[in-house]
C-alpha cells in the first residue's frame, strides 16, 4: 500500500501579542481531524500545517484561526502596519494617562478623568480585553486576563463611583497599566521583528543572478531558473547561485560562512561548490547539480526556520500561577460580595469586593518581570551585551552546557602569521620581506596575511614584477631581480629555486578565550568546541583555551543534531558562534550568543550578541542572567505578598478601595525600586 505523504502549508497569522497565543492556535490546529502537525511561529507570524488533503482541506485552517479571534490576512501580514498601531496605542495612552495621574493625586474632576480614561481603555487596552476574552473563551487565563480583570475592575468601580457623585475613583490605576503594558509589548515586538530578519538575510545570501552556458552562450538568468545539469560560469568576487561541481578552472573559494572552514578551499575539476560561498580568485565553470531548495544554503534556511518555530517560549513563573491566581481572585472576590450582601447593603458589599479585585490589580505582578528585565537588558547594553527580550535573559540563567563555535569565537577567525623559519644565510625579516614583496598585490587571504605581518614588523616592502598566481600552487614574482616563489601549501619561500624559509599561518586563538572558558567552568558550565574546522586545528585550539569536548568537522546541520542530543539528554544549551553556518545552530539551542565581530545573520538569529566580539561576554551575560533572575523572584514574592495579606484584609472590611489602591501602588514601588539595585 502506498502511503501518501502529507502536503504543507505555511499560513500568515495576524493578531498574536504573546506566546500563550501561538500555542492555542497550535492546540487548535493541531486537534483538527487530518492534521499530522501544526506548529506556530510567532517571530515570523506565521502558522505551518502539514495535512492530509483527502481529510481536511486549507481553507479549514484559515477559518479556524479567524474562528479563535486572529487573523489569516491576504498576501501575508504587515509587520510594519501592526508595529504602527502598536506604537499608536502607546502613545494615546501616556497622552490621556498622564493628565488622569494629575487629576488623581488630588481626587478631583472624576467626570474629566472619566473622559480621558475612555480611550485609554476602549482604545488602548482593547487588545487586551480582546485576548482575555479568546482566553477565556477556551477556559485558560493568562496575563493579559489578569491585565484586563485589574483595568476592568478599577475602571467599572470608578464609573459607578463617578455617576453615584463620589470622588474616590481609580481612574489612574486602569490608565497606566494599560500604558506600561503597552510599552513592553512594543519592546517585544521589535525582537520579533530582529528574529524575523535572520531568516530573509540568510536567504538573500544566494544572488538574484546566474551566468549559465545555453547553447554554447553566455546568458545571465534569474537563480530560480536554472536547472540541474546547467554549467554554470563564475568570475572571481562574485558569490556561487547554487550548489555544483567544477568541470574548468581552479579557484580559491571561501566557505566559511557555510562550512566553518577558516581557510581558502582550494578548487579544482572534480570539486563541489556551494551556493551562497564568494569565489575569491580564479574563474571556473561548474555543473549545477542542486538547485532551489535542494542547495545548502536555502536547507539553512530551512532549519533556521524549523528551530525557531518549534522552541517552546520559556514559560514565566508569573504566567505559571496567573491561571490560579486569577481564578481565585475571582472566587474571592465572588465571595466576598455574596457575604456582605447578607451582612449589609448591596453598595458595601460591592465596595468590599470592588477592594479586594483593586489589592488584587496585577499592576506590581506585571511589573515584576518587565521591570527587572528592562534594567537587566540596560545594564547588559552598558557592558556591550544586547539582549533581545526577557525570555533570552531568563533562558540564559538556566544554561548548564555551553557550545563554542572555533573560527571567529574561540579564534580571531583571519588567518594570521604565527612563526618565520629562516634557512641559512637569510633572517626572519628577510624571507618576510621576500614574501610580502611578492604577494603584496595578491588578493588570495593568505597573501594578505604575510604583508599584514610585514606591515607589523615595519618592512618597506620592494616593487615586484611578473606577478603570477598559481592556483593552488602560490604565487610566483620577481623581486628586485630575483625570483622569489611562496608556494602552498606549507608557505615555503624560495628565491631562485632555492628554499630560504617558511612561514607558518593560521588562525589563532583570541587573547581571552582562556579567560572565558576558565569562569564558565567555574560557574559548573560544560563547555564543548564544535565547529567545521578540521580536526587538527580544532583540537589545537581547545588546547589553547582550555576546552575539554571537541569535534571537528561537523556540519551546520551536524551542530544542530549534536545539540538535539544534548537536549534530549535533558540539558539546558547555549551556542556561541558568529558565521551563517552558526545560525541553524544558534536558532536551535535554548539560547544563542552571537558574537558582534561576525555576521549579520549570526547576530540577528542570536538571542544575545556580543558587541565586542569579546568571548568573556559569555560568563557575564550568564551571570547578569542569573542576578536578573533572583530579583524577578524576589519581585514576584513582594508581589504576591501583598495580594496575600491584602485580599483577606479587603474581604474582611477592614481595607477601603482607597487603602486598597494605595496598598496596590506601594507594591509597585517596591518591586520597581527592587529592580533598580541590579544597577
Amino acid at each position: 500500500m502506498k502511503i501518501e505523504a502529507p502536503e504543507r502549508i505555511e499560513l500568515p497569522v495576524s493578531g498574536m501579542t504573546c506566546a500563550a497565543c501561538a500555542r492555542t492556535i497550535e492546540r487548535t490546529l493541531s486537534a483538527t481531524p487530518g492534521v499530522k502537525r501544526a506548529r506556530v511561529n510567532l517571530a515570523t507570524e506565521t502558522a505551518t500545517v502539514e495535512y492530509d488533503p483527502a481529510r481536511v482541506r486549507a481553507a479549514d485552517f484559515a477559518a479556524a484561526i479567524e474562528e479563535l479571534g486572529y487573523g489569516v490576512p491576504e498576501g501575508g501580514p504587515s509587520p510594519d502596519r501592526e508595529r504602527r498601531a502598536l506604537r499608536l496605542r502607546l502613545w494615546v495612552a501616556v497622552a490621556f494617562a498622564a493628565p488622569v495621574v494629575f487629576l488623581g493625586m488630588s481626587h478631583r474632576a472624576p467626570w474629566v478623568q472619566l473622559a480621558l480614561t475612555l480611550p485609554v481603555i476602549f482604545y488602548s487596552g482593547a487588545p487586551f480585553y480582546a485576548a482575555a476574552w479568546r482566553a477565556l473563551r477556551h477556559c485558560a487565563a493568562n496575563m493579559n486576563t489578569l491585565i484586563a480583570l485589574g483595568t476592568g475592575a478599577a475602571f467599572l468601580y470608578s464609573l459607578w463611583t463617578t455617576m453615584r457623585g463620589g470622588h474616590e475613583v481609580y481612574y489612574e490605576a486602569a490608565a497606566v497599566i494599560v500604558a506600561l503594558i503597552l510599552a513592553g509589548r512594543t519592546l517585544e515586538a521589535r525582537a520579533r521583528r530582529r528574529a524575523s530578519e535572520a531568516i530573509r538575510r540568510l536567504a538573500n545570501l544566494q544572488p538574484p543572478t546566474a551566468r549559465v552556458l545555453r547553447q554554447g552562450v553566455e546568458t545571465e538568468i534569474p537563480t530560480e531558473q536554472v536547472e540541474t545539469g546547467d554549467v554554470v560560469v563564475l568570475r572571481p568576487g562574485e558569490r556561487i547561485p547554487v550548489d555544483g561541481a567544477v568541470t574548468e578552472g581552479q579557484s580559491a573559494v571561501d566557505e566559511s560562512l557555510l562550512t566553518g572552514e577558516s581557510m581558502p578551499v582550494e578548487k579544482s575539476a572534480g570539486s563541489p561548490v556551494f551556493a551562497g560561498a564568494i569565489n575569491l580568485s580564479g574563474s571556473v565553470r561548474y555543473r549545477a547539480t542542486k538547485v532551489g531548495r535542494g542547495t545548502l544554503l536555502q536547507q539553512m534556511v530551512e532549519m533556521v526556520k524549523r528551530a525557531q518555530g518549534s522552541r517552546a517560549p520559556v514559560a514565566r513563573l508569573a504566567d505559571v500561577v496567573s491561571g490560579y491566581f486569577t481564578v481565585g481572585v475571582l472566587l474571592a472576590a465572588i465571595a466576598t460580595f455574596v457575604v456582605w450582601l447578607f451582612l449589609a447593603p448591596f453598595p458595601v458589599a460591592l465596595v468590599r469586593a470592588v477592594a479586594v479585585l483593586i489589592i488584587a490589580c496585577p499592576c506590581a505582578l506585571g511589573l515584576a518581570t518587565p521591570t527587572a528585565i528592562m534594567v537587566g537588558t540596560g545594564r547588559g547594553a552598558e557592558r556591550g551585551i544586547l539582549i533581545k527580550g526577557g525570555e533570552a535573559l531568563e533562558m540564559a540563567h538556566r544554561i548548564d552546557t555551553v557550545i563554542l563555535d572555533k573560527t571567529g569565537t574561540v579564534t580571531l577567525g583571519k588567518p594570521r602569521v604565527t612563526a618565520v623559519r629562516a634557512a641559512p644565510g637569510y633572517t626572519e625579516d628577510d624571507v618576510l620581506w621576500l614574501a610580502a614583496s611578492a604577494e603584496r598585490y595578491s588578493e588570495h587571504p593568505l597573501g594578505k596575511a604575510i604583508v599584514e605581518a610585514a606591515a607589523e614588523r615595519g618592512l618597506a616592502l620592494a616593487e615586484a614584477d611578473g606577478f603570477a598566481a598559481q592556483s593552488g600552487h602560490g604565487v610566483r614574482a620577481r623581486v628586485e631581480g630575483r625570483e622569489v616563489v611562496v608556494g602552498r601549501p606549507g608557505i615555503t619561500v624560495t628565491v631562485d629555486g632555492r628554499p630560504a624559509g617558511a612561514i607558518e599561518i593560521a588562525d589563532t586563538v583570541k587573547p581571552e578565550a582562556a579567560e572565558a572558558v576558565g569562569r564558565l567552568r567555574a560557574m559548573k558550565l560544560d563547555v564543548w568546541m564544535i565547529t567545521g574546522d578540521q580536526a587538527a586545528a580544532a583540537k589545537q585550539a581547545a588546547r589553547e583555551a582550555g576546552i575539554e569536548h571537541v569535534l571537528a568537522e561537523v556540519t551546520p546541520a551536524g551542530k544542530v543534531a549534536e545539540i538535539k542530543k544534548l537536549q534530549a539528554a535533558g540539558r539546558r544549551v547555549a551556542m556561541v558562534g558568529d558565521g551563517i553556518n552558526d545560525a541553524p545552530a544558534l536558532a536551535q539551542s535554548d539560547l544563542g550568543i552571537a558574537m558582534g565581530s561576525g555576521t549579520d545573520i549570526a547576530m540577528e538569529a542570536g538571542d544575545i550578541t556580543l558587541m565586542r566580539g569579546d568571548l568573556r561576554g559569555v560568563p557575564e551575560a550568564i551571570e547578569l542572567s542569573r542576578r536578573t533572575m533572583r530579583i524577578v523572584r524576589q519581585n514576584l514574592f513582594w508581589a504576591f505578598a501583598y495580594n496575600t495579606i491584602g485580599i483577606p484584609i479587603a474581604a474582611l472590611g477592614m481595607l477601603s478601595p482607597m487603602l486598597a489602591s494605595a496598598a496596590m501602588a506601594l507594591s509597585s514601588v517596591t518591586v520597581v525600586t527592587n529592580s533598580l539595585r541590579l544597577k
